[in-house]
């Protein structure tokens, strides 16, 4: 007799699987823009807390010793989903998507990248997404899903180069002030209850922002007046966040059990941050009309993640998941030197109650070696045998 894989059965070992899945390396990707809480049954809310320790240490070109440049990272995610009725679902998200947080520090001396007066490099960007969804369930037995929605993103930099490794941009500046702007996703699911299967495909579009930015670069100080550039400036600043494409899918193997994949495609080869008046001062050594973006990539991410997960009583289950990060280029810029990663995951869900429940994961990272270069391509660090590992919490409700 064939058997039946109940997704009420499964849920515990359902939703234990998100926690210890996250964080991203390439690029800027953090979140991995996670829907899965809208494509949950019934009603359903989650909080998630993520922490991320990174140790990224190296060499300069001189040889000298680059000590953690990585700061440790943490960032939350909501969601909340309600069913209308058996056709229509609406859901909100909240997640930070994108971000960096890297850090130079040492002794005067101690490597290139740590200015005479002894500060260092340092890099943070933090972006901030509300997404609103509908869902609209089709077919006889309303297997197929289509869903989409607007998006809000708000995002907010500040960079400062230090040390003689960046040349004449040593001691350069920028603050970007926050924006906010809008963008839109779309997919479709289709699911089949009695073998627990799930699929959903989902596209995210690009979002481009115009933020007020505030450079100030010393070097311009050097040059002949009649360029016609000051040591300040302030202006706006166009970025674009990357499009992305996520493949979320799940099956039962048998009454208790639970293979999950999670494909991932980010563009990051398309994105670029290009302060104007460090793009005109670069132009004097490019001699041509484009110059230099103050951080860019040269390889699209693609992250692909493998799970199971397991229910070992009515309230417990357990969950343990391998991933690979291509990483986005190598060399790769220098404010974040790493080139994608292998990972392995640990993760527990124990269901307080029949409609709440506790969560909570961890991954370790093995980082791939990477070239640090700055923006005119010459290579000036070197990383390698680094490490770094991801913490997650869970609190979520469900009835169905």
């Amino acid at each position: 007799m064939r058997a039946t894989f109940h997704l009420k059965t499964l849920t515990v070992a359902v939703a234990a699987l998100s926690v210890a899945s996250v964080a991203s390396a390439a690029g800027l990707d953090r979140s991995g823009q996670d829907i899965t809480a809208f494509l949950q049954d019934g009603t359903y809310a989650e909080a998630v807390y993520t922490y991320i320790d990174a140790d990224v240490s190296g060499k300069d070109s001189s040889d000298n010793k680059i000590d953690d440049i990585a700061e440790s990272y943490d960032f939350f995610r909501y969601g909340v989903k309600a069913d209308i009725n058996e056709t229509f679902s609406v859901g909100v998200l909240y997640d930070e998507p994108f971000g960096a947080a890297a850090d130079y520090t040492g002794d005067i001396g101690d490597n290139n990248f740590i200015d005479a007066n002894g500060e260092g490099t340092n890099v943070e960007v933090r972006t901030e997404s509300i997404t609103g969804i509908l869902g609209a369930k089709l077919g006889e037995n309303k297997s197929f899903q289509v869903y989409g929605g607007p998006v809000a993103q708000r995002v907010k930099a500040d960079v400062k180069l230090r040390g003689t490794a960046y040349e004449a941009a040593n001691g350069y500046t920028t603050h970007i002030s926050a924006d906010q702007d809008y963008g839109w996703l779309a997919g479709v699911a289709y699911s089949k209850p009695e073998i627990a299967l799930k699929a959903a495909l989902t596209y995210r579009s690009e979002i481009e922002h115009n933020a007020p930015a505030a450079e100030v670069y010393p070097f311009v100080g050097n040059l002949p007046p009649a360029l016609g550039l000051s040591v300040d400036r302030s202006s706006t600043i166009e970025i674009t966040t990357p499009e992305s494409v996520n493949f979320d899918f799940q099956t039962g193997i048998n009454p208790t059990t639970l293979a999950t994949a999670k494909v991932r495609w980010v563009p990051w080869s398309d994105f670029a941050i290009v302060p104007s008046l460090y793009n005109d001062v670069s132009k004097l050594s490019t001699e041509d009309d484009e110059g230099l973006s103050l951080v860019s990539y040269d390889k699209d991410q693609w992250q692909v993640e493998l799970g199971l997960a397991k229910r070992l009583t009515p309230a417990l289950a357990v969950t343990g998941n391998v991933g690979w990060d291509s990483g986005a280029g190598n060399p790769v810029t220098s404010l974040g030197p790493i080139e994608g990663y292998y990972s392995a995951g640990l993760g527990a869900k124990y269901n307080v109650t029949e409609n709440w429940a506790v969560s909570a994961g961890g991954k370790y990272l093995w980082f791939g070696d990477a070239k640090g270069q700055i923006p005119t391509k010459n290579v000036v660090s070197n990383f390698e045998d680094n490490d770094g590992f991801v913490l997650g919490m869970k609190l979520s409700y469900q009835a169905q």
